[in-house]
């Protein structure tokens, strides 16, 4: 059962960084390296198991939407500033 779930979260995985992949091949405005997709990949990873991991060892709704919702939050704050640096840390190469 854990495998299946772990393969899943690959499985989506993989799609999402497909759809940047496709995009690249129409359009010059995406340009991702391939560290873009390392670096994106493992950010998925890491939100999907962490999301799988509240959604197995927390019993109540409401603190797996609270505790989800955090995950997610972090996962896109993350996100925004790799892709703009909107905080302006030197992680994000500004």
């Amino acid at each position: 059962m854990k495998t299946n779930r772990f393969l899943i979260i690959l499985l989506i995985v993989g799609v999402l960084l497909l759809i940047p992949f496709i995009a690249m091949q129409f359009s010059d405005e995406v340009v991702w390296t391939v560290s873009d997709f390392i670096i994106m990949g493992i950010l998925l990873l890491v939100t999907g198991m962490g999301i799988d991991l509240v959604l197995r060892k927390v019993s109540s709704s409401k603190n797996r939407l609270i505790i989800g919702g955090i995950i997610l939050a972090v996962f896109f704050m993350i996100w925004a500033e790799l892709a703009v640096g909107i905080f302006g840390s030197p992680f994000a190469g500004s």
